[in-house]
Order: C-alpha cells, then sequence, then structure tokens
C-alpha cells in the first residue's frame, strides 16, 4: 500500500508541501491574526495562556519557539523570564510581522526572531531547555523528521510543548464542529483572507494524528513522559513531553 499524500494548501500548484505553506502564510500573513481572533473568538489567546503555565515549574532558561508566525507564543513565553527565545519560521512576511510586534512590546533584547526550516534546524545538539510550537506541528512536511529535530536540539532532560488543533471526538459537539470547520470557516476565510487558507485548515486538522497518536509520534522520536491535554471539548490540545536524561 502507497504512503497516503500529504494534504496541501494548493492541489493546482506543482510544488512540495513546505514551499506551498511558506507561499500561503506569506500570502495570509497582514490577515493572520486578525483571523485566529476571529474564527476562536479570541481563545486562542487563552490556549497559549494555559499552555505556558504547564511548563512555568521547569524555569526554561533558553527557548526554541518553531513555526512562531507571528510570535504570539513566542510572546507569551517570554512570562517566563527565559534567558533567550530563539522563534524560526520559513514564512518571511510573517515574520517581519512578528518582529514589529516583538519590539513594540519592548522584547528585542529577549526574542529573536529568524527565517529557518523546521525539519532542518540551524542549531547545534543539546542547545534549548524547551522547544514549543502553537498550530505549526501539522504544517511540517515529514512529521517524523520535524518531531526528530526537535528532539536533538533539547538538552538532556529538557521538554517539548506543543498546542495544536484537534478534532473532537465526543457527540454531541463532533458534528456541529465538523460544520463549522467544513463550511463556515472556509467560508469565513474567503470573505476576509484567502479561502484556500482556511480549507486547507480544516483538510490538515481532520488529518493529523492527535491525541493519543501523537503522543506516539513523539515517542517514535524518542521522547518519554509523554501527556495531552485536550482543551475547549477537544478542539484544541497541549502536549508535552520529555527528551531523556541519558547523562544519570
Amino acid at each position: 500500500m502507497s504512503a497516503a499524500s500529504p494534504i496541501i494548501p494548493y492541489n493546482d500548484l506543482n510544488l512540495g508541501k513546505k514551499e506551498q505553506v511558506r507561499k500561503m502564510f506569506n500570502t495570509i500573513a497582514g490577515r493572520y491574526d486578525f483571523m485566529n481572533r476571529l474564527l476562536t473568538l479570541r481563545i486562542d489567546v487563552l490556549w497559549r495562556r494555559k499552555a505556558v503555565k504547564l511548563v512555568k515549574k521547569y524555569a526554561p532558561g533558553n527557548i526554541l519557539d518553531i513555526a512562531t508566525g507571528t510570535g504570539d507564543f513566542a510572546i507569551e513565553l517570554a512570562k517566563l523570564s527565559p534567558k533567550k527565545i530563539t522563534g524560526i519560521d520559513i514564512a518571511e512576511k510573517m515574520l517581519e510581522i512578528g518582529r514589529k510586534k516583538v519590539k513594540q512590546k519592548g522584547l528585542s533584547s529577549k526574542i529573536e526572531l529568524m527565517e529557518a526550516d523546521c525539519e532542518n534546524l540551524p542549531f547545534p545538539d543539546n542547545t534549548f531547555d524547551l522547544a514549543s510550537s502553537a498550530f505549526g506541528v501539522r504544517n511540517f512536511e515529514n512529521l517524523t523528521k520535524g518531531l526528530s529535530e526537535i528532539h536533538r536540539v533539547l538538552k538532556p532532560g529538557g521538554r517539548v510543548l506543543i498546542l495544536e488543533a484537534s478534532e473532537p471526538v465526543n457527540m454531541p459537539f463532533k458534528k456541529p464542529y465538523k460544520v463549522y470547520m467544513s463550511r463556515i470557516c472556509p467560508a469565513i476565510g474567503g470573505a476576509f483572507s484567502e479561502n484556500k487558507a482556511y480549507d486547507y485548515l480544516n483538510r490538515s486538522v481532520a488529518a493529523f494524528p492527535s491525541g493519543k497518536n501523537f503522543e506516539a509520534e513523539l515517542a517514535k522520536a524518542g521522547f518519554t513522559d509523554t501527556q495531552s491535554i485536550p482543551l475547549s471539548m477537544g478542539v484544541t490540545s497541549i502536549y508535552i513531553a520529555k527528551k531523556e536524561d541519558d547523562r544519570k
């Protein structure tokens, strides 16, 4: 049996998933934050806040925020008072907006945003205390490679924190959620931004291995102590896992 085709934003473009994702986010960058707040009724702000609170006890000094986009998660992570946060993304237009937000918040000395490939991280092994990603890992071209790279750059004993969309599994919320994601969300996206981006959102969430399936992906990449925490009746989940300290 052949492997399933990757979920891509544009079926009419002869580009790999990574380049299509780059194009999509560069195209919608100017409306990205507005659409996030609109489509989630600003609940995405609370999701990020909750995720950051869960890793406060680890007091990470050096943080990598992967698929940082316009920097919302990196800015929230600054509340942990780390020494440095490095945010990376492949979409330069998103990063341009993020740098402006970081500067406005007075966090330029704490947060650096740079263009880099999430699946080929330009950092040495064992560099970061915490690696995070909010709504980014669904967009990896190769999920296994991306998670393995995160594992590589974490210090032994370091944690990964992932906030990602997921599908509710329990009725009666499951059915209206599917209607919202497949019909209403793309319609709103088409009115305010690029319709294809929000059709892709629906398809990529449906295909993503959430919950225990994603915990298994983390374990495959070498992580231990994996846990998943569903939020808002399961429309989003927080995942936390550890890179085992092999120095013991």
